[in-house]
């Protein structure tokens, strides 16, 4: 998606020149912006006998829908499990904890 963001329609064949070494399989990528589609992340357009892909969302739900699938998957539901991973990895720091709680009590 990112690619998509920052650099417009894309055939296939420019993504996968895009990514870097070991690249996935032409295939693998068709089928995954294919899955894109298919919730409404992406579109196509036929040029030629090719298809171009754009994104058709901005960056911050996708971001945000992706966090909610890892913190479900991996994390059990809870952000607290996120967070206190991170912080036991050193992935975040004092500071940083600091303005996330006063971020969190600016919204109360």
């Amino acid at each position: 998606m990112s690619i998509l963001w920052s650099n417009g329609p894309l055939f296939v064949r420019e993504i996968v020149d895009m990514l870097p070494e070991p690249r996935p399989h032409f295939n693998t990528i068709a089928t995954f912006l294919k899955g894109l589609e298919g919730k409404g992340w992406v579109k196509k357009e036929m040029v030629g006998n090719a298809n171009r892909y754009c994104a058709v969302k901005d960056v911050e739900p996708y971001r945000e829908n992706t966090l909610k699938n890892v913190i479900s998957r991996f994390f059990g539901g809870s952000s607290f499990n996120l967070v206190s991973t991170l912080t036991r990895n050193e992935s975040i720091s004092a500071d940083e904890l600091r303005e996330l709680i006063d971020m969190i009590e600016k919204k109360k």
